[in-house]
């Protein structure tokens, strides 16, 4: 599989010229036929708690919309984020959409970063997501829920990739790189970040960090297009690894819950 990862430079609560960036990059990944483009955490906006202005309705979402009829008309299933209204709150979101412009799946964020008083805007989602597009199981998370590796290994049981989409600053990124790397390693498995640059009006820089890691913890290597990184993915490349190295088989998960 093809997959082009964008490290978006994200106007802060600008949804119109984002779209546009957006659009700009998926026409150019479509002509080169990649199957799947991967933007950052809430696309968009950047990471803003002002739900106010960066949440939609459930249902008449005009950022899915959008980009469901841009994936149809390209031809190029695009995984993005979106903040979505929950009650009195909303639900920090990433989107799967094929390339026929359907929703495969879509994952609300489990972890918010209480730190940045990220739970004070968002409500903590309470269900794995896991899409099949073409022929791999890819497994959907967002920025700190990185830092839990419990997620990690549930979803890897039953997943070829997981992709984590980010707002995660410069001054935390060689965090974002180790645990990355640490996340693919321990589960044996492609894991890829998708992360922004730029700065926002928190005072925060991002670093361009996308990448994708295989099962033994190595970067892939890439072509770069128009700001892009292109990479080829092939599950091949796991089944062989493991079948000459394989420690996930050595879990003992039972034991796992008793003791946590």
């Amino acid at each position: 599989m093809i997959i082009a990862t964008v490290s978006l430079n994200q106007i802060w609560e600008d949804k119109k010229t984002n779209f546009l960036l957006c659009k700009k990059y998926i026409e150019e990944a479509s002509s080169k036929d990649v199957d799947l483009i991967v933007f950052p955490e809430m696309t968009l906006t950047g990471f803003s708690t002002n739900i106010g202005i960066t949440s939609e309705e459930e249902g008449i979402s005009e950022t899915i919309d959008k980009f469901q009829t841009l994936a149809k008309v390209c031809n190029i299933a695009i995984l993005f984020g979106v903040v979505i209204q929950d009650k009195n709150k909303a639900l920090n979101k990433s989107i799967f959409v094929n390339n026929y412009g359907k929703v495969l799946g879509q994952y609300a964020k489990i972890h918010p970063f209480v730190f940045a008083g990220e739970d004070k805007y968002f409500n903590a989602g309470n269900k794995l997501s896991i899409v099949k597009f073409n022929d791999f199981d890819i497994g959907l998370t967002i920025c700190y829920d990185l830092r839990f590796p419990e997620l990690y290994s549930a979803l890897a049981n039953s997943s070829d990739i997981i992709i984590n989409i980010a707002n995660w600053p410069e001054k935390r990124v060689e965090h974002w790189n180790a645990l990355l790397k640490a996340r693919a390693i321990e589960n044996q498995i492609f894991l890829i970040g998708v992360n922004r640059i730029g700065s926002d009006t928190n005072g925060l820089s991002y670093k361009e960090s996308s990448s994708i890691y295989n099962a033994n913890g190595e970067l892939l290597g890439f072509d770069t297009f128009k700001d892009m990184k292109i990479f080829q993915v092939d599950k091949n490349f796991t089944k062989e690894f493991k079948s000459k190295f394989n420690t996930t088989n050595d879990r003992k998960i039972e034991f796992y819950k008793d003791v946590l």
